[in-house]
């Protein structure tokens, strides 16, 4: 089952000119069965009380260590329906958006979704390391040739960022693997063999160091974030979409699969700065969205702001913050892709994307002013909508381990509202500027921008189910830290599972 969740993408991919010299729109249609195909996997698959749910094992290089791997657990399953989600969203937004090539294209939507699939499931250091390369070139290309006027410079920087950081994690598993050999004589790649290490503090803290900065890379978190806002605003709709709702999630799984169950003494004292760079993030980011006049790059830095959210719960190390972490991973790849749309959506009728002559929206297009508001208002943290659940859980888990930075945190509620209101109020309200006759949401944006909004008020009003389904995974991430590391929480997340949280 593992293996076809990997193989349905690939091998739609290789079809794709087959597909288009069936039909016009072939490809897009391939590009749909496959990714139904990986959701029809995905809906049989459950937990049977073990620590994995699913776990798949042979040997691919032996004599280097290096098996294939995989495992999926709550988290995992979480990520991988959000992936199968928004990789079917993404090829439905892009179906009149993208009219050259369109067979390349959807087959390296597609080589990334298998990319990230890989990713999510992979439990062998080395075979992670290549599905996290995999990912990374299909989607430079979707930058670099769907992109818009200045797409080889952001294709570029995108590229060299993400290759200087994974160069430092790739000398970091080295590190691992050398350091397994040095201990038992053989050498080995595997998650649960290199779990078993004991480095010297000053070792663990380095190699911890290149994995943080990968993963902090593709979160991604100030400073090393401003690749960010030049990927976004140049990608196609599709390739924001993906970039924002699933690959910045990487970032946030790697830290939570890799760097604390391998790291947890060095993690542990790492936090503090973590969480700094976390709080830093939120109030640069919103500070840096408030002061956009492009309704797409102001989009990209909410992403940092609302990323920040995600460092500072995943290491607060408190079993609240860790599920508000991945509840705001959720949350925001819902609202923020959906964001995306819509500046897809208005640009395509006129061409701009430009604040200052977006005026007065609600009179030309009402419905699709009506899923901006919604969209923008779960960005804010409205009650009732996913990103207040998340945003709530991390503050209060925060809180216990440090109020003073966490009331900080809080003032990036308030910058959400400002940035999500200005657009708001610059684009819906005021007198009409963009010329008249473009047309309201089709059925398939209909469709498209109907089932997020469904997705961020039901996961808002009964969040309950994501919660149960990542807490045994994260309670065993949250036990490595507590257990070597003398940091005083385990208490509190004894107490929030007796309460059903």
């Amino acid at each position: 089952m593992l293996i076809w969740l990997l193989l349905v993408p690939v091998l739609a991919a290789v079809l794709m000119p087959v597909a288009e010299g069936w039909r016009r729109d072939g490809s897009r249609w391939l590009s749909l069965v496959a990714l139904g195909l990986q959701a029809l996997l995905l809906l049989p698959l459950g937990s049977d009380g073990g620590t994995w749910w699913l776990e798949s094992r042979t040997d691919w290089l032996p004599l280097l260590g290096i098996g294939w791997h995989l495992g999926l657990d709550g988290l995992s399953y979480l990520l991988l329906w959000l992936t199968v989600a928004l990789g079917i969203v993404s090829v439905l937004i892009s179906w009149r958006e993208i009219r050259q090539r369109v067979a390349f294209f959807h087959c390296n939507l597609l080589l990334s979704v298998a990319g990230i699939v890989g990713v999510f499931l992979a439990l062998d250091l080395f075979l992670f390391f290549v599905f996290w390369e995999l990912m990374l070139i299909p989607m430079v290309l979707l930058i670099a040739i769907w992109g818009h006027d200045n797409r080889h410079y952001a294709a570029t920087k995108f590229f060299i960022f993400t290759q200087a950081s994974s160069l430092l994690m790739l000398i970091a598993i080295l590190g691992l693997a050398f350091a397994h050999r040095a201990q038992t004589g053989v050498i080995s790649f595997d998650r649960d063999d290199l779990l078993q290490l004991q480095l010297s503090p000053v070792l663990a803290h380095w190699l911890m160091l290149g994995f943080f900065v990968a993963f902090a890379v593709k979160l991604p978190m100030v400073p090393l974030h401003t690749w960010l806002p030049d990927a976004h605003t140049e990608a196609p709709t599709a390739g924001s979409v993906m970039l924002a709702a699933i690959l910045l999630k990487t970032g946030a799984y790697g830290l939570l699969r890799f760097s604390l169950p391998l790291f947890p003494e060095a993690s542990a004292a790492f936090a503090p700065v973590a969480m700094t760079l976390g709080v830093l993030g939120i109030l640069y980011g919103a500070k840096l969205a408030f002061a956009q006049h492009d309704m797409k790059r102001l989009v990209a830095y909410t992403s940092v702001s609302h990323m920040g959210f995600v460092l500072l719960g995943i290491y607060a190390l408190n079993g609240m913050a860790l599920q508000g972490a991945v509840m705001q991973m959720l949350a925001h790849g819902f609202s923020t892709a959906a964001l995306f749309i819509v500046v897809g959506m208005l640009y395509e009728r006129w061409h701009t994307r430009d604040l200052r002559q977006l005026g007065g929206l609600w009179t030309r297009l009402p419905r699709l002013s009506g899923f901006t508001m919604l969209f923008a208002l779960a960005s804010l943290g409205l009650p009732g909508l996913a990103n207040f659940v998340a945003e709530f859980l991390i503050l209060a888990g925060a809180f216990q381990r440090t109020w003073p930075l966490t009331a900080v945190a809080a003032l990036g509620l308030v910058g959400a509202a400002l940035y999500s209101l200005l657009l708001v109020q610059r684009s819906l309200w005021g007198a009409a500027k963009p010329a008249a006759g473009a047309p309201d949401c089709s059925r398939r944006e209909w469709l498209v921008l109907g089932a997020l909004a469904l997705a961020l008020v039901w996961f808002g009003l009964h969040p309950q189910p994501v919660l149960e389904l990542v807490r045994e995974p994260l309670l065993r991430v949250l036990d490595a830290p507590l257990a070597h590391s003398g940091v005083e929480l385990s208490s509190s997340w004894l107490s929030l599972r007796g309460r059903g949280l």
